[in-house]
């Protein structure tokens, strides 16, 4: 944990240094402390440079931490449920639904005021694909098994995802600004961090109670049972936590892949199976992998910025590869 915390702190300290107008360490650490409440300290820093640093980089860097540390819990905590290394986030359909939403409201409320609709469409959008594909599983399954809840996620996003290519086909003039939304950004300042404050704050806590709960679930339902679990129950609870911190990042920041998925594996590897510890440490490490993303992001094709999107695929897709391989290598 004290690891995890460091890299954090370093992640932070790297994205609040990064960029084109430099800032001495020390000069950005002042800022800081005058920028707190009933604190003072000279930085030596211009009025340009102290809005550069507080109003442009810090919101940037804590949401790309938001940001990341929702996904990569998200991730452990699906991937606990379903007891499937390969669940991600966007697996019942939260990516599908936010796309169908956001797309619809670039193409039908057209202009520049759309933007503050954005996350409102996205948000709304990802929990309603969940809530829908968790509805057909259990109609389907009577009882929402995990492997009837995959297929209804995979039904559900296929059908949203069409929907969301037909609306595109009405907007043509506007691909642009979808696309950007869903390769990704963590810009827009402290209101989209405000905006998602709340649903991180309840849904990290709920997945963070739910660690003991998860390493029962873990041995398989009857198990779960006999040991005085409601597993349906317990299911549900971590399945709305998730899909809540999901559709909380979608929302601010559009699809970002991969997160969810490798910042799991690797702490699995690190730390254990026990999700009372997984949990935590995937928070911890999906903030510091998102952080570090986004300094890449905005930095290697300077003053040019590459969606964080594109920088966490060409990352994360040849490690996850890695992963998978050294995991087949200690199964065989």
């Amino acid at each position: 944990m004290l690891l995890a915390l460091g890299a954090l702190l370093a992640a932070l300290t790297v994205g609040l240094l990064a960029g084109a107008a430099g800032i001495a360490p020390r000069q950005a650490v002042l800022q800081l402390i005058d920028w707190l409440p009933l604190l003072t300290a000279d930085a030596g820093l211009t009025p340009v440079e102290q809005s550069l640093l507080l109003e442009l980089r810090l919101p940037r860097v804590l949401l790309a931490a938001a940001v990341g540390g929702l996904l990569a819990i998200a991730g452990a905590a699906y991937q606990g449920v379903f007891r499937n290394p390969l669940a991600d986030p966007y697996l019942l359909g939260a990516a599908a639904g936010a796309g169908l939403t956001t797309t619809a409201a670039i193409v039908f409320l057209a202009g520049d005021d759309v933007s503050l609709v954005i996350p409102a469409a996205a948000f709304a959008g990802a929990v309603g694909g969940v809530l829908l594909a968790y509805t057909l599983g259990n109609v389907a399954g009577r009882g929402g098994g995990t492997a009837t809840l995959v297929l209804a996620g995979v039904a559900v996003s296929s059908f949203l995802t069409a929907g969301q290519t037909f609306v595109q086909q009405l907007g043509v003039d506007e691909l642009e600004r979808i696309y950007a939304w869903m390769l990704g950004d963590v810009g827009g300042g402290w209101e989209k961090l405000a905006l998602a404050a709340p649903y991180a704050a309840v849904s990290v806590g709920v997945l963070l109670l739910h660690g003991r709960v998860l390493d029962v679930l873990s041995v398989g339902d009857d198990e779960a049972t006999g040991l005085g679990l409601n597993a349906a129950r317990a299911r549900l609870a971590v399945l709305l936590a998730a899909s809540l911190a999901t559709a909380a990042a979608v929302a601010v920041s559009g699809l970002i892949g991969f997160v969810g998925i490798v910042v799991p594996h690797v702490v699995r590897r690190l730390a254990g199976g026990s999700y009372r510890v997984v949990l935590p440490l995937s928070l911890l490490g999906g903030a510091a992998f998102l952080v570090l993303a986004d300094v890449i992001a905005r930095t290697v094709l300077a003053p040019a910025e590459l969606p964080i999107g594109v920088v966490t695929a060409f990352v994360g897709a040849p490690f996850f590869v890695a992963v998978l391989r050294m995991t087949r290598g200690e199964g065989a």
